[in-house]
């Protein structure tokens, strides 16, 4: 870049705002990989695209008391706003329960890269419900889990910037014995047990 152009390029910069600024830069994908999951994250939707995830039989040892999600430097996601005084939960993609194994891995969970915006009762509900059989099947197998935020056409936006995934799709391998599940819900108040959500999955 010349000098004539960095100078013309400062100067409208200065006169931007810093969400201005941050919304020139926002990228369509950051992929982050930590000791509890792996993300491909969208700074554009504020949302995890997709998340994966092994879940162990894991022994509880630590609560989740007051802790509230944190945000990660250097990636620009939703925040508490996006959640304020509306039907969206702070949803875990990989569960906090699976993970009280130690304070490290509880507080991973509660990073805004594991957190979508998710329908109260979806969340409290069938996608709970699922949760816990996952920690009922690892007694036995580890699974390896996919989780998959869908973005249709016309799907809501916030006041606040975040985007409100229409569907989510949960992939369950079971590694012992190579198969799996999948399971397709609708971002929105179940109508059905969390069984009737499963479609075929194909290895």
């Amino acid at each position: 870049m010349n000098l004539l152009k960095s100078i013309f390029l400062t100067f409208l910069l200065v006169g931007c705002s810093p969400e201005e600024i941050v919304a020139q830069e926002l990228r369509s994908e950051v992929i982050i990989e930590n000791e509890v999951f792996k993300v491909w994250y969208s700074e554009v939707l504020e949302q995890p695209v997709k998340l994966t995830y092994t879940s162990t039989n894991r022994e509880k040892n630590v609560d989740r008391g007051n802790m509230d999600f944190h945000k990660e430097n250097g990636v620009h996601t939703s925040d508490k706003h996006d959640y304020y005084s509306n039907p969206w939960d702070k949803g875990h993609l990989a569960p906090a329960a699976t993970y009280s194994d130690s304070y490290n891995n509880l507080y991973t969970t509660f990073s805004y890269l594991n957190c979508t915006l998710q329908q109260q009762d979806l969340n409290r509900g069938a996608w709970r419900l699922l949760e816990q059989e996952e920690r009922v099947w690892d007694d036995v197998q580890n699974l390896t889990i996919t989780i998959e935020n869908i973005f249709e056409e016309g799907h809501t936006v916030l006041p606040t910037g975040g985007h409100i995934p229409t569907t989510m799709i949960k992939t369950i391998y079971f590694e012992q014995d190579g198969t799996c599940r999948k399971f397709v819900f609708p971002n929105e108040k179940p109508t059905k047990p969390w069984i009737e959500y499963e479609v075929t999955c194909s290895n």
